[in-house]
Formats: structure tokens, C-alpha cells, sequence
């Protein structure tokens, strides 16, 4: 293949990626945007003022999110190459344009690792998959031990069957940490498996990570989920006052864990998150309208926008990269 034909070629596919992107973020957010709307009639009789501080708050929140992932990427990367603070931005916000119309959002992988000289690819995949695990981790964490809490609330189990249920919760909890901690035994499992066995250069890199430095990932991932969790804060309690912050950001942690359990394609997430926080949350408020609303919103700042930033990005990729290193 001449080099003409790789620059078409390489051309179409960046153009193609960006248009599906927008088809799928106009088909939903155009043509499905209701609870947008409600959350616009809901802060009608609101100050402006302060529903414009808490927008530009969220805003803010959501860039802060992601430069804390673009800086975890870096950090992941270190053990593959050196990369730059911007180039692990524009490698992150590229990926959220891919994550948009791919299931369970795996384009982020290819946005990402697309950045990476080419043989370096593949190794990205599995560096990314360690700092997706942690995350995982922390949702669970949060998310398991706020659904004991909403268990224990709202079901009214018996004290026995409460306490089995507990005892599995917590005890997978713990075996997410602990593997978490000791990665090396995936690399072991991946090794058992013959027609696996002969990509270990690839997913060896997962057990380059030391425990230092798998603190300082965890770190990252549970300093980011404070930070998305405050902008559900932030909007829930702007449109529902009333609600008590502990009640709310229970619902929120539990939200989390069940939306991370649901296979998805991120521009149809909407309607499952808002779905999903209004049966959560109608355990606690009879206003799930403004709960779906609130949710909505959050979708639309920390995804929507960051996928349509990161079309931009697309058009730098190199998708016939001749880099070694």
C-alpha cells in the first residue's frame, strides 16, 4: 500500500469515526433530550444566578475528572513510553469520542492506545485494563457498601439472610482488592490458558506494576470518583434541597454500581441512568422527575461534551503508525 492510499485511507476512517459519533450523540441527545428539557422547566423558578454557578461548577468538575484520568494514563503509560501531559489529554478525550456509539464503552481503549507508536498498541490495551480494574474497585467499594445500606433500609431482609447476603458482598469486595494488589496472578491465569500463553509479551506489562505504584493508581480513581460523585451532589441538591446529603449520595454510590453492572452503549446510557436513579431514588423523594433531570444533566456534561471536544482529536491519529518506540 502506497503512502497516498494510507493517507486516504487513514482519512476516511478519522472522518468516519467523528461522523458516526455525532449521528448517534444527535440521535439521542436531539431527538431524546426530554429529561434536559424538564431539568430547563425545573430551574425556571430558580435564581439564575446560582443555577449558572452550579452548571459552570459541573463544567468544571468534568474537566477536572478527566485531566485527573488523562494524568493516570500518563502515569500507566510510564511502564511503555514517556508521553506528555497534553498528549495523554488529547489520547483520553479522543477515546471518549470513540467510547460513544461502542458498546460498554471499549472504543476508549482503540482512541487511546491509538496514540502509542504501534508496537506499543496492544501493551497499551492491557496498562489501560489495570487502571479500568482500580476504578472498578473503587466503584465496588463505594457501591457495595452503600447497597448493604440501602439493603438493610429499605428490603428489611431478615438478620440472617441480611448477613449472608453481607458476608458475599464484602467477601467479593475483598477478592477485587486483593487481586487488585497482587495483578501478577492474571498475568499467571492468562498464562494457563495455551492459546493465550503466547501473547504474554503483551499482558505482561500488568505485572510490572508494583504496589507503590498501584496505590498511586487507586489513588487517582477513587480522587475521581469524589469528583463525579460531587457534581451528582451538586445538581441533585440544587434541584431537591430538601434531600439529606447521606440518603442522596448513598443512592448515588449504589446508581454507580448498577450502571457499572449494565452492558451499554454510552449515548443510550441516558436513558438507563435516569431510569435507574428514578427507582433508587423514589425509595427516598417523590420528585424522581428532577432526580432524571439531575441525571441527565450529568450525562450530557460528562460525556456528551467531552466526545464532541475530542472529535477534534481524531484527526490527529496515525492509524498506519511506523513508530517503534
Amino acid at each position: 500500500m502506497n503512502k497516498s492510499t494510507k493517507k486516504l485511507l487513514s482519512y476516511l476512517f478519522k472522518a468516519a469515526i467523528v461522523v458516526l459519533a455525532f449521528w448517534f450523540i444527535y440521535r439521542e441527545f436531539i431527538q431524546k433530550g426530554d429529561n434536559l428539557k424538564r431539568f430547563e422547566i425545573l430551574v425556571g423558578h430558580l435564581s439564575r444566578n446560582r443555577v449558572i454557578f452550579v452548571l459552570v461548577l459541573v463544567v468544571v468538575l468534568m474537566f477536572v475528572n478527566w485531566t485527573l484520568e488523562s494524568f493516570k494514563w500518563k502515569y500507566l503509560t510510564r511502564k511503555l513510553m514517556r508521553i506528555s501531559a497534553w498528549e495523554s489529554i488529547e489520547a483520553v478525550f479522543c477515546g471518549l469520542t470513540w467510547a460513544i456509539f461502542t458498546p460498554n464503552r471499549l472504543g476508549e481503549y482503540a482512541g487511546r492506545v491509538m496514540f502509542l507508536p504501534n508496537r506499543k498498541r496492544i501493551h497499551g490495551v492491557f496498562a489501560m485494563a489495570v487502571g479500568s480494574y482500580g476504578q472498578n474497585v473503587c466503584t465496588n467499594l463505594f457501591g457495595l457498601t452503600a447497597a448493604l445500606w440501602f439493603i438493610y433500609s429499605f428490603i428489611h431482609l431478615s438478620n440472617w439472610l441480611f448477613l449472608v447476603i453481607a458476608f458475599m458482598l464484602l467477601s467479593f469486595l475483598a477478592g477485587m482488592i486483593i487481586v487488585y494488589f497482587h495483578i501478577k496472578w492474571l498475568v499467571n491465569l492468562l498464562d494457563m490458558i495455551p492459546f493465550l500463553k503466547k501473547f504474554h509479551r503483551f499482558f505482561d506489562i500488568m505485572q510490572r506494576y508494583r504496589k507503590h505504584e498501584l496505590i498511586i493508581i487507586i489513588c487517582f480513581c477513587i480522587t475521581r470518583f469524589l469528583v463525579f460523585s460531587s457534581q451528582y451532589y451538586f445538581l441533585i441538591h440544587l434541584l431537591i434541597p430538601q434531600m439529606p446529603v447521606f440518603q442522596m449520595m448513598m443512592m448515588v454510590f449504589v446508581l454507580f454500581l448498577v450502571q457499572s453492572a449494565i452492558p451499554s452503549i454510552d449515548v443510550f446510557d441516558v436513558g438507563v441512568r435516569s431510569g435507574t436513579a428514578a427507582v433508587l431514588f423514589g425509595y427516598i423523594t417523590n420528585q424522581t422527575i428532577a432526580v432524571m433531570a439531575a441525571v441527565s444533566t450529568v450525562w450530557l456534561v460528562n460525556l456528551i461534551i467531552p466526545a464532541i471536544l475530542g472529535s477534534v482529536f481524531v484527526f490527529k491519529l496515525n492509524f498506519f503508525d511506523n513508530r517503534t518506540v
